[in-house]
């Protein structure tokens, strides 16, 4: 399917890796110009560079100047900017409530919530001068199904879908479509990680974390479709979003969960 994506110029943050790494991957295939936004890159990162082009800037997007630097960049490089994607988020498993102190809690929200932020402050006065832009929030199912063992990561989620709403009423009079996808658990490093969500389940379940994510996740989630997403999933969805095929879908929140959640 033709996006209509070629040429378009688009930030994205937290592209280092997992879903993040995916949607500069896509947009590249599509012939987007990206400007990848993330603390560090990694080798993939860089080999995406070296084969399409991609501006990497390493820049620390919980603060302000990140934010900033990284729209500079993008605009200084392509006169523009037509979509932006806030994907940067981090989340710890967590043992409850009691154990998350302040400053957890404000590292959190600073990575997961005020990312997206500033960087669309930053932003939006040049996407409001494209033809066409979109800001795609990648939030989280967790905004909805709160669990305890990420009790600060779902609560930065659910403040970045109800900022996305209040970003679509505001923006889309001036030319700007925002829309958010939540996913389930996806196969990234988030789960991945040694010390992370799957060796964290598989050590409750008693067995290895490949098979946690293959089975005791799904299983015990409720997935429907028995199995977790791939990233590449998420992004064909950002390119949707992002693209003149959804030109008239703003202020919306798309699941890609298998089935996981089972209310509207």
């Amino acid at each position: 399917m033709e996006l209509h994506l070629k040429d378009k110029v688009a930030v994205v943050t937290g592209a280092s890796k997992g879903i993040g790494l995916a949607v500069v991957e896509a947009m590249s295939r599509e012939g987007v110009r990206v400007v990848a936004g993330s603390r560090n890159s990694t080798p993939e990162l860089d080999a995406l560079r070296d084969t399409y082009g991609v501006t990497v800037v390493q820049v620390d997007l919980s603060t302000a100047e990140g934010a900033e630097t990284l729209v500079r960049r993008a605009v200084e490089q392509h006169d523009r900017i037509d979509i932006l994607v806030n994907n940067l988020g981090a989340a710890e498993p967590r043992n409850g409530f009691l154990e998350v102190d302040d400053a957890e809690w404000r590292r959190i929200f600073d990575l997961t919530f005020f990312s997206a932020v500033r960087t669309s402050r930053a932003a939006l006065p040049h996407l409001m001068g494209a033809d066409g832009a979109a800001i795609v929030n990648i939030s989280s199912i967790n905004a909805r199904l709160p669990f305890p063992m990420v009790v600060d990561y779902s609560a930065a989620k659910a403040a970045l879908t109800s900022l996305n709403k209040t970003l679509s009423e505001e923006f889309a009079p001036r030319g700007v479509r925002v829309n958010a996808v939540s996913p389930g658990p996806v196969r990234t490093p988030f789960w991945t990680a040694p010390g992370g969500f799957a060796d964290a389940t598989a050590a409750a379940a008693g067995t290895t974390a490949q098979e946690a994510l293959d089975v005791v996740v799904p299983r015990n989630m409720g997935i429907s479709t028995g199995r977790i997403t791939e990233p590449h999933e998420v992004a064909d969805l950002v390119l949707f979003l992002a693209s003149p095929l959804a030109a008239n879908i703003t202020g919306t929140e798309i699941l890609v969960d298998g089935g996981q959640t089972k209310t509207l």
